[in-house]
């Protein structure tokens, strides 16, 4: 069995990060979000793994290489434009090569991994399973309606009155019956070719496509919110741990971790929470779930349940919270007239002031 891991697309939800970012390498306790799926591939039995790339396709071989740090043999497919899911089956015909496989959209973060689902495709012959998971708000996703024996009668996109709660997953199982459904579909709407349709298409043409439940904890990590929620739940199991420095004037409880070469002086640091490498936090307080990047600097700071990705620094400012700062990012407390706000934001950015 091989995988088809996603990693194409623009990430317009995340700007103006992933104007200069690849989504899938937003970083979830200091890991990119990506590594989380290609390290569940691998603990899957899986070994050979084909990404498809887009516009960020430079950073994402840069970030993951040949794969051998991750225990798999990849091999790199260019999508020249986001033309849809079912359009990266079709490009990636000659490397599927007829296998069944694994499709996993490279920004979604799933905990428990897909092994079940894979045991699952491999025992009851099917030609596609499909991974849903209960919602609450089914009108905003892909929904799947079952028949009694668990297998899918239809698909709806997104539908005003949906016909079930269970929403697709980005983790699908086919067999190679369903390149022939990505050559009959045409494109949607919005001029995509969608892999609902071509799920739908198998199922009107009589193959068999059955369900599989989440059995841990999914989320499709395209929003500020859904990261900042992945990070809450990979730090509650974060093992505790300090590599680095921490003097005797400053305070830690609960889950912390301190890689090497960071300083933390005079600071508190109430865990969960992940310092990287090389940082430095002076005269700060880091609160509950936050993840602060390799080689950043908080000096007289207050920041909680945040994400602060590599080289960026924090300083003289309270009381941060809720927030994504980028790479390489200064934020600094502004001298001169009080309740003056000096800002400089790019394009697609979102700020919230206290007034």
């Amino acid at each position: 069995m091989k995988a088809l891991v996603l990693a194409g697309g623009k990430g317009t939800r995340l700007r103006p990060l992933t104007h200069t970012s690849a989504k899938q390498l937003v970083p979830v306790a200091n890991k990119p979000v990506l590594y989380y799926g290609l390290e569940a591939i691998r603990d899957a039995g899986i070994r050979e793994c084909g990404i498809v790339v887009g516009d960020t396709g430079a950073e994402i071989r840069a970030a993951v290489g040949d794969g051998a740090r991750f225990g798999l043999e990849v091999t790199y497919i260019e999508q020249p434009a986001p033309l849809g899911l079912a359009h990266c089956v079709l490009i990636a015909g000659d490397f599927l090569a007829g296998d069944p496989f694994v499709m996993y959209l490279g920004d979604n973060f799933l905990v428990g991994g897909i092994g079940g689902l894979v045991e699952a495709f491999t025992r009851e012959a099917c030609d596609a399973r499909i991974l849903l998971t209960r919602v609450a708000e089914p009108q905003y996703y892909g929904i799947a309606e079952l028949g009694p024996g668990g297998e899918i009668r239809a698909l709806q996109e997104k539908p005003e009155h949906p016909r079930s709660d269970l929403a697709i997953v980005g983790v699908y199982a086919f067999s190679p019956a369903v390149h022939r459904a990505v050559r009959e579909i045409r494109p949607s709407a919005r001029g995509e070719l969608e892999i609902t349709d071509a799920i739908q298409w198998l199922i009107e043409n009589g193959h068999t496509v059955r369900s599989h439940m989440v059995s841990g904890y999914w989320k499709d990590t395209g929003r500020l919110q859904d990261i900042l929620e992945c990070n809450r739940m990979v730090l509650e199991r974060v093992e505790p741990g300090v590599a680095g420095t921490v003097d005797r004037l400053s305070e830690i409880t609960g889950r912390v971790v301190v890689e090497p070469g960071a300083v933390v002086e005079n600071s508190v640091l109430r865990g969960p929470v992940v310092v990287g490498a090389d940082a430095k936090i002076i005269s700060s307080y880091v609160g509950p779930f936050t993840s602060i990047g390799a080689g950043c600097v908080l000096q007289n700071a207050e920041i909680e349940y945040s994400i602060v990705l590599d080289g960026s620094s924090v300083d003289g400012v309270s009381r941060i919270a809720h927030s994504l700062i980028g790479r390489n990012v200064e934020v600094s407390r502004a001298a001169g007239v009080s309740n003056t706000h000096e800002l400089m934001v790019g394009d697609h950015s979102r700020i919230q002031v206290k007034v």
